[in-house]
């Protein structure tokens, strides 16, 4: 049985602000050498020179070193870069606990693995659903996890190709799926999602034409990034599992489109907070830890029937319009704007939506 799970949010206030992190290990709410994993937002522009995440990757890791980690390079460390609109910087801390009031009930369980290496080439292509599948496998493993309709949220970072890396696949004789490098961030987080379902048994394996393009395959729970950080598949699952006690619990939902208040609140009863029929942000009492989401503009162009112009604004781009709209909605059902809100969905929840995870405190 792996050991139960304590997770808290803390703000980042600057672009290397890793002192939220410092007060949980101070306080003694969590040890350092504790620590599964972090996923955050930084305040960058989300693109594949948004260094936000890496110097966010560098507080973290240096504040883990100082208190005594034993191996801070090796913690996952998922960083969505862009707080568009009232999104908020703030990283989500995951670490296992000896100090957890037992439970018979489903409480939370995390799971951490890295992929094998992901390739130039194969980002974009079966190689690459297949390495993810694999190591979502693992995380499972790890998490305690048999059932995969136990698991309510994956999310991965994955490589996105770059000049350097281009290059490197020529140089080996190989070709790539694209040769545009910020294109390349949506196809790495589509092909990841595929990877995830798959592993899920959401969708069978799939065909090398149906990668980017059949967007009635996705998964529910699927939550991928993409950056210049890593060469591989870093793997955070979550999910419950009974018995192994703690005081949080995890469930999703999806939003059908970019204003379904309704999918965010599903995602939250589904964690296990009781709720009205017409809930307010009053109704959470400080119950909610946070809210993870994903979010893609529409192709059809139209919300609800309404034409909108994000895909034909030359000025500012799409991935970061619809992440502050969805980023509004989410922060008016929980009452705050620290909420992970990431783009590029394809693959991850229908088309023009995306998955909804939800982490509450029960007690």
């Amino acid at each position: 049985m792996p050991d139960p799970i304590e997770v808290r949010k803390v703000p980042i206030e600057s672009v290397t602000d890793a002192s939220g992190l410092s007060r949980l290990i101070a306080d003694g709410v969590i040890e350092a050498g504790r620590v599964l994993a972090v996923i955050g937002k930084t305040e960058g522009n989300g693109g594949v020179n948004d260094y936000t995440r890496i110097l966010a990757d560098r507080a973290f890791r240096e504040v883990l070193a100082e208190h005594g980690h034993p191996s801070p390079e090796s913690v996952p460390l998922v960083w969505s870069g862009g707080t568009d609109g009232i999104l908020s910087p703030h990283a989500t801390v995951f670490a296992t606990t000896a100090d957890a009031p037992p439970s018979d009930e489903p409480r939370l369980s995390v799971g951490v693995a890295m992929s094998e290496v992901i390739l130039p080439e194969d980002i974009g292509r079966p190689a690459m659903v297949e390495k993810v599948a694999a190591g979502v496998r693992e995380a499972m493993k790890i998490a305690g996890i048999d059932d995969p309709r136990d698991v309510h949220y994956v999310q991965s970072k994955t490589p996105l190709l770059t000049l350097a890396t281009i290059t490197d696949a020529r140089s080996r004789g190989q070709d790539t799926a694209i040769e545009e490098t910020g294109p390349s961030m949506d196809l790495s987080n589509s092909t990841t999602a595929l990877g995830i379902a798959v592993a899920l048994g959401e969708i069978d394996m799939p065909r090398a034409d149906q990668i980017h393009k059949d967007l009635s395959l996705y998964s529910s729970v699927a939550s991928c990034s993409s950056g210049v950080e890593l060469d591989r598949a870093q793997i955070v699952l979550v999910g419950n599992v009974r018995g192994i006690g703690g005081r949080y619990r995890i469930g999703h939902s999806v939003m059908k489109d970019a204003l379904d208040a309704d999918g965010i609140w599903e995602a939250i009863r589904n964690s296990g907070l009781p709720l009205p029929d017409r809930p307010h942000p009053s109704d959470l009492g400080g119950r909610l830890v946070n809210v993870f989401m994903k979010c893609e503009a529409d192709p059809s162009g139209r919300v609800r029937g309404r034409r909108n112009i994000m895909l034909d604004d030359s000025d500012v781009h799409w991935h970061r319009q619809i992440k502050a709209a969805v980023g509004g909605v989410a922060a008016s059902v929980t009452g705050d704007p620290a909420v992970f809100v990431s783009v590029a969905a394809v693959h991850q929840g229908p088309s023009g939506g995306g998955p909804v995870a939800a982490i509450s405190d029960l007690g």
